[in-house]
């Protein structure tokens, strides 16, 4: 299995999400990136699993998922296949 991001330290802070992604710390605004998480209470905000891979964060209490790319904003373009003459 590939290795995407290397998730580590991942609390709450106040209405921040803070967490450290391949070695560099970030916060996010709850209310920016989940309404799920805005509403849930401390114990459904702190019982999650960070896929193996590190691609992405998984709430099961709320059923609620983030993509570490979408928090890093990198976007992935779908590939063009072109038919040769």
């Amino acid at each position: 299995m590939n290795q995407y991001h290397r998730l580590t330290n991942l609390h709450f802070q106040d209405n921040w999400l803070v967490i450290t992604i391949d070695g560099e710390e970030k916060k996010y605004a709850i209310q920016e990136i989940s309404q799920a998480l805005t509403k849930a209470s401390e114990e459904e905000r702190n019982n999650f699993e960070i896929s193996p891979s590190g691609y992405g964060i998984h709430w099961p209490l709320l059923d609620e998922d983030l993509s570490v790319d979408g928090l890093l904003g990198i976007i992935h373009a779908p590939e063009i296949h072109r038919k040769s003459a």
